[in-house]
C-alpha cells in the first residue's frame, strides 16, 4: 500500500504539468488582455471596443503596475522551455520576450518622462482619435464624449511625468521644439464646431432621434470645449511657461542619465540586433561612399557640367523639380502608387484586400512633419490604409523623390507589409499588430529599390532621387550615432545631410531635429534593408534559376513584423525547404 501510494505521489508532477504551447498561449492571452485594459486607445485601434469611453492611465501607480506586470510575465515565460515548442511557436515566445525585455528596458530609463518627440507625441496621436473610432451608434458617440471629457486629466498626467523628467535631466533638447506649439494650439479654436474633434457630431447617423440628436450635440460642444480645448489650453501653457524654458540645451542620448546605456538599449530595441554604436557609424560612412559613386554615374548620364554640391544646389531650386500646387503633388503620387498596384502580382503571390488613399499631412502637423508617411486603420473600421503627402512648403517637395516615397509608404512598402501582418490568421493576436522598427522600416527601404525591378525610375532625376532617400538612410546611420554616442553637433549633423543628399534644406533641417528627438529609430531603415538584401543573396545563390522573387518575398512577410533575427530564422528555413523540393 505504502508502495502504491509512493508511485502516486511521484507520478503527480508529470499528470500536472501544462504542456508547453498552451501555457505560452495562456500568457499571451493574459499580456493581451492586459494590454487592452492598459490602454485603451490602443485596444480601440486593434478593433477592440471594450474600452471606448476610455483614455490611458499614466500615473506613478499605473507605471510601475505595468512595469511589475511585465516583469512576472517575462518571470513565467522564462519558465516554459522552449526547445520544447513548435517551430511556430519557438517564434511566438521570442518575440514576445524581446517585447517583454524593450518594455522593461523602457521604464528603466523612464523614456515615460518624454512623450512626445519633434513631429509628434501624445497630443497628436490624441488627435486621430476622431478618424479611428466608431461612429455607428448613440453609444459610440457617448463613448467619444467621455474620452473628450477625459482629455484634460490625461494630459495633467502625462506633464507631471515631463515635470520629472525637468527635474532628472529627461527632456527633449530646446532646439528640437521650434514650432512644436502649432500642433497644439491649432486645436484652440473660438467655437467648438472649428474643431477636428467636432467633426463626428456633423454627419450623426439617420438611426439617431431628433431628441437624441440634440443631447448629442449639445453634449458633443461641451465636450469640446471644456475637454479638448481645456486640455490643449493646459498643455500649451505648460510647454511655453515651464517645460521649452528649460528644456536640455544638449543633443545627444549620451547627455541623459545613464546616457551611452540608453542609446545601446534604443540600438537594440530598433535594429533588433546586438550592434556597437560604432559598427553602425562604420557601416553607414561605407554605404555613403558606395551610393555616391552611383550618384556620380547619373551626373555625368545628365551631362552636368559642376561639382556634387552644385548638382545639388540645381536639383533644390530648379522649378522644374517642383509641383505648382499641392493637388498636383497628390496627383502624382496617386499615380504612381497605382501603378505600383499593377505591378504586385508579378511580386508577390499573396496581397492584402484592404485598400489604401492618399490624403495631404493635416495642417497642424504638416509644418514639422516629414515628407510622408503611412497610417494604418483602425482593425474592423470602416477606414481605408492612408499614404500622407506633405503638401506644406511645395518648395521644399522635390517630385524627384516621390516615387521612392510612394513606393516606400504606400505599395509595396507599409501599406502592403502592414495590412498582410494585420490580415494573418491562426497567430496570436499581438503578432497582428506588432512592430519591429527594422523589418518594418528595412522592408520599406527594399521596397523602394524594387521599383527598379518593375519599371520605375527611367527618368535618371527620379533615379537620384531614389539614390538620394537611400543615400539619406545611410547618412542616418552616421548622423544618429554621431549625435547620440560620438559628440556631434547639431550643425555638424545638418551638413552631413545637405551635402551627401538632395534633400531640401527644410526637410534636412526637420530630419535632423527628428534624429535628435528619436534616438535609434532613424538606424531601423538601412540595418534592416541590408539584412533583407542580404537574405535575398542568400536565397538567389542557393537556388539559382529554381528562385522565384514571389516565393522569397512571401517568406519574407507571411509572419508579419519579426526581428531580424527570427527573420534570419524563417528565410533559412525557407531555402531549405525549396532545395528539398528540387527548386535549386
Amino acid at each position: 500500500m505504502k508502495s502504491l501510494l509512493l508511485m502516486l505521489l511521484l507520478a503527480l508532477p508529470v499528470f500536472g504539468q501544462v504542456d508547453p504551447s498552451a501555457r505560452l498561449h495562456q500568457l499571451l492571452q493574459q499580456d493581451w488582455e492586459f494590454q487592452m485594459r492598459e490602454f485603451p486607445l490602443y485596444a480601440t485601434s486593434v478593433g477592440r471596443h471594450d474600452y471606448d469611453d476610455k483614455l490611458p492611465a499614466v500615473a506613478r501607480a499605473d507605471l510601475e503596475r505595468r512595469h511589475d506586470f511585465s516583469h512576472d510575465m517575462l518571470r513565467q515565460l522564462r519558465e516554459i522551455e522552449r526547445q520544447a515548442l513548435s517551430v511556430a511557436d519557438q517564434i511566438n515566445y521570442d518575440l514576445f520576450q524581446f517585447i517583454l525585455e524593450d518594455r522593461i528596458a523602457s521604464f528603466r530609463f523612464k523614456t515615460y518622462t518624454i512623450p512626445l518627440n519633434a513631429d509628434s507625441g501624445f497630443h497628436t496621436g490624441f488627435a486621430r482619435l476622431p478618424f479611428e473610432m466608431s461612429f455607428a451608434t448613440v453609444a459610440d458617440y457617448d463613448n467619444y464624449i467621455a474620452r473628450l471629457r477625459a482629455f484634460p486629466a490625461y494630459v495633467r498626467q502625462q506633464i507631471d511625468n515631463m515635470r520629472r523628467g525637468i527635474k532628472i535631466g529627461m527632456t527633449q533638447p530646446a532646439v528640437t521644439l521650434k514650432g512644436i506649439e502649432t500642433s497644439i494650439s491649432s486645436h484652440l479654436v473660438e467655437e467648438p464646431a472649428q474643431s477636428l474633434f467636432y467633426t463626428p457630431f456633423e454627419n450623426l447617423p439617420e438611426s439617431v432621434s431628433a431628441a437624441e440628436r440634440r443631447r448629442l450635440t449639445a453634449a458633443g460642444r461641451n465636450a469640446v470645449t471644456r475637454g479638448v480645448i481645456a486640455g490643449y489650453r493646459l498643455f500649451l501653457d505648460f510647454m511655453l511657461g515651464e517645460y521649452i524654458p528649460n528644456a536640455r540645451n544638449t543633443i545627444g542620448a549620451s547627455e541623459y542619465p545613464e546616457g551611452l546605456d540608453f542609446y545601446a538599449q534604443r540600438i537594440r530595441y530598433y535594429t533588433t540586433l546586438d550592434l556597437s554604436y560604432q559598427e553602425i557609424h562604420a557601416t553607414g560612412l561605407a554605404e555613403v561612399k558606395r551610393i555616391r559613386n552611383e550618384m556620380n554615374e547619373i551626373i555625368k548620364q545628365v551631362r552636368f557640367e559642376g561639382t556634387f554640391a552644385e548638382f545639388l544646389t540645381y536639383l533644390r531650386t530648379d522649378p522644374q523639380f517642383y509641383a505648382k500646387s499641392a493637388d498636383e503633388l497628390l496627383m502624382r503620387a496617386a499615380y504612381i502608387s497605382k501603378r505600383m498596384d499593377a505591378k504586385l502580382p508579378s511580386l508577390f503571390r499573396t496581397l492584402p484586400r484592404l485598400p489604401y488613399g492618399v490624403e495631404p499631412v493635416p495642417d497642424h502637423l504638416a509644418p514639422k512633419y516629414t515628407a510622408g508617411r503611412y497610417l494604418s486603420p483602425a482593425f474592423g473600421s470602416t477606414e481605408p490604409g492612408l499614404y500622407w503627402v506633405n503638401t506644406y512648403a511645395l518648395e521644399s517637395r522635390p517630385v524627384y523623390a516621390l516615387e521612392a516615397l510612394s513606393l516606400h509608404e504606400a505599395v509595396p512598402g507599409h501599406h502592403l507589409q502592414i495590412s498582410l501582418a494585420m490580415e494573418q490568421e491562426d497567430v496570436p493576436l499581438f503578432r497582428r499588430f506588432s512592430y519591429f522598427g527594422a523589418f518594418g522600416e528595412g522592408w520599406g527601404l527594399y521596397s523602394e529599390k524594387l521599383g527598379l525591378e518593375v519599371g520605375f525610375y527611367t527618368d535618371p532625376y527620379s533615379n537620384f532621387g531614389r539614390l538620394t532617400y537611400e543615400m539619406w538612410r545611410a547618412c542616418r546611420l552616421v548622423v544618429d550615432t554621431g549625435i547620440h554616442a560620438m559628440g556631434w553637433t547639431r550643425q555638424q549633423a545638418l551638413d552631413f545631410l545637405a551635402s551627401n543628399t538632395a534633400l531640401s534644406l527644410h526637410e534636412v533641417t526637420t530630419e535632423t531635429d527628428r534624429y535628435i528627438s528619436w534616438p535609434g529609430q532613424a538606424l531601423s531603415y538601412k540595418i534592416g534593408e541590408l539584412k533583407i538584401r542580404e537574405l535575398r543573396k542568400q536565397a538567389e545563390e542557393a537556388l539559382g534559376p529554381g528562385f522565384d522573387i514571389r516565393d522569397f518575398h512571401d517568406a519574407v512577410l507571411r509572419n508579419g513584423a519579426v526581428t531580424l533575427t527570427v527573420l534570419e530564422q524563417q528565410i533559412t528555413a525557407y531555402i531549405a525547404m525549396a532545395m528539398a523540393s528540387g527548386k535549386n
